[in-house]
């Protein structure tokens, strides 16, 4: 079945006039704070076109802050005159989204008549980096369904997509509680998670419509997630207990709490059990097969989750044959490292899962295994910090801490994932790893995880990147998958190069089970999406190749199903990392690990394609 494109575009242009309900409440005065903010974290460009091309990228920045709280809040820019950010959630409605898309339309077509001629440099790159965000934007908004923003994602509600999976944590983690107005903004925002509940209820609806409905096994994930949240008692959800907490903590009293319970028993609980209903109803038409192809336009759906993803033109067939390939050398690699230890059983798959189940490298799935998992990976934050000056000239001053993925949501969660810290130092980063079962987190394998989210890799790039106040504020705050992902993957080598595995070959052999598990989502992502492959050749192959335990294969293979493409931003910003790296070895009589690694950060996250002409620039 499949449905033109074009009437949504109409209709979006029929509704680039509605208001958004924040505008009125962040006036032009408050947008004018927001834009002295930012000038004042960052030069002033040189010529004529440099300031009008920041000026409107500025402009664009502030304006997405409205459309989108949450991201104010995180980065600490929900203060002062624009402290009434702090009290809303994203508007969620079908008009709202629909409006958004309007804006990237336009944006693009802004951008496309202003043209590069007479920029400096340094604004040519703000300009291209622009370009590629807003003509992926503009492409997305063509599409009738599924999510608008970050990555392209068919379903509105999923295992690891909609409010119910974000907006508890969010307001636990990162809503600050200091003032009175805090805690009131706190039960605002509980006002708007029901209602937003409810607009993803709508655009579900439509979706299903449309033709779209989520593959049974994401439904049968989904559900039982948004049922933990209703099922728990009010006082114990963690949207009461965190302002409970927090409150007394600084004397406001409980009239906060007591307010809190109300809204979750009463419009929270009342709009989930609309959404499990919704859900529900969905089962006995939802099919098995988990690639996009088989929706509305599905084939145009994944080449644009490529190109999002990756930041580059390559197509499936291409990072296909790039990921069999890698995947082979790394098979290779790995081998000979399992011979020298006396594995020669069997496929490399096999002994890397032989290895991954020895109980001593394993931590007891108990509340007190837990606790030494994590302490052990605060333990490699702190071996690692003060090895990093020997290859980076630049550090980030914001801390980082390790928290366990919240067990609501762990079911369907990935094994790890990271947080930034705020841009003012107020919260720290957080990396999150999913603790449902810690035998999914053998003790050799979990050294290179730490260096993959934490420190060298994603805190280490994100913060370096906000703190640096030479670049503009749009360009310090917004990320692209394939560049930080891509860098998290680089800064493993890194920390191998750093000998952290010297004396230890399973822990070597741990490093490259990661790459090559990156190596073999390439093949398994666009297997699903674009060669029809089914889940469970997916997970087979996982877990044969990778030697991935069966729950995290699952897990990971119901990940790519919701997320086409995302998976493949891992090993193509590595790879064009790692050749740029060489290139500049292999061209520079005296090359400068520092300067080569100052160049790739502190110019701030950038899609590969204009990655790879800035550094070459350097060189």
């Amino acid at each position: 079945m499949r449905h033109s494109l074009a009437p949504i575009e109409d209709r979006i242009k029929a509704e680039v006039t509605i208001l958004d309900r924040r505008t009125f409440v962040l006036s032009g005065t408050a947008l004018g704070a927001l834009s002295i903010m930012g000038c004042a974290t960052r030069r002033a460009p040189d010529g004529g076109r440099d300031v009008v091309l920041d000026r409107m990228l500025s402009d664009w920045f502030y304006a997405d802050l409205v459309h989108n709280p949450e991201f104010a809040t995180n980065l600490g820019l929900d203060r002062d005159e624009t402290a009434a950010l702090r009290g809303q959630l994203s508007d969620q409605s079908i008009a709202g989204i629909s409006t958004r898309k309007a804006e990237a339309i336009a944006r693009l077509a802004e951008l496309r008549r202003f043209g590069r001629r007479g920029l400096t440099p340094a604004a040519t790159l703000n300009y291209e980096i622009a370009m590629f965000r807003q003509s992926v934007a503009a492409e997305a908004a063509r599409f009738a369904y599924g999510e608008f923003g970050g990555r392209p994602a068919p379903y509105v509600i999923s295992q690891l997509g909609g409010a119910y999976y974000s907006v508890p944590d969010f307001l636990d983690t990162q809503h600050p509680i200091e003032t009175r107005e805090d805690a009131d903004a706190y039960i605002a925002r509980l006002e708007d998670f029901a209602v937003m509940l409810d607009h993803e209820s709508e655009r579900l609806a439509r979706d299903v419509g449309l033709g779209v409905i989520p593959p049974d096994f994401v439904l049968a994930k989904a559900i039982p997630n948004l049922e933990s949240l209703r099922g728990t008692s009010v006082a114990d959800t963690v949207m009461v207990k965190s302002i409970a907490r927090r409150a007394a903590a600084k004397g406001l009293g409980t009239s906060h709490a007591e307010a809190a319970a109300r809204i979750v028993r009463g419009p929270i609980f009342a709009a989930l059990d609309r959404q499990i209903g919704a859900l529900k109803a969905l089962r006995g038409n939802a099919t098995h097969d988990a690639g996009v192809w088989r929706l509305p336009d599905g084939v145009a759906l994944y080449a644009l989750g490529l190109r999002a993803n990756t930041t580059t033109g390559i197509g499936a067939d291409e990072i296909h044959r790039i990921g069999l390939a890698q995947v082979s050398e790394l098979t290779s690699r790995t081998d000979t490292l399992m011979r020298a230890e006396g594995y020669t059983r069997g496929t490399v798959g096999e002994r890397m899962h032989a290895i991954n189940v020895e109980p001593r490298f394993l931590f007891p799935n108990t509340d007190a295994g837990r606790a030494a998992l994590l302490a052990s990976l605060n333990a490699q934050v702190a071996r690692i910090k003060p090895l990093l000056p020997r290859v980076f000239a630049t550090l980030p001053k914001a801390e980082v801490e390790i928290r366990r993925v919240p067990p609501t949501i762990e079911a369907g969660a990935p094994g790890g994932y990271y947080q930034a810290a705020s841009l003012d130092g107020s919260r720290p980063g957080a990396y999150y790893i999913n603790l449902k079962d810690t035998h999914e987190w053998p003790s050799n394998g979990l050294p290179t995880l730490t260096w993959h989210e934490a420190m060298p890799g994603h805190h280490f790039q994100t913060m370096v990147s906000r703190e640096a106040g030479e670049l503009p504020l749009y360009r310090r705050a917004r990320g692209f998958s394939a560049y930080g992902e891509g860098w998290a993957l680089y800064a493993e080598r890194v920390a191998d190069e750093l000998g952290v595995y010297e004396g230890d070959p399973f822990g070597k052999i741990g490093f490259l089970q990661s790459y090559l598990f990156r190596a073999v989502r390439l093949v398994v992502d666009t297997g699903l999406h674009h060669k029809r492959w089914s889940r469970e050749q997916a997970i087979r192959y996982m877990i044969e190749t990778a030697g991935e335990p069966e729950g995290a294969a699952t897990r990971e293979i119901e990940r790519y199903s919701v997320w086409p493409g995302q998976a493949c931003a891992y090993k193509m910003g590595e790879t064009v990392i790692s050749r740029l790296r060489a290139e500049a070895e292999s061209r520079q009589s005296g090359f400068d690990i520092k300067a080569f690694h100052d160049r790739v950060l502190l110019s701030g996250a950038m899609p590969l394609s204009v990655l790879e002409r800035h550094v070459r620039d350097g060189i």
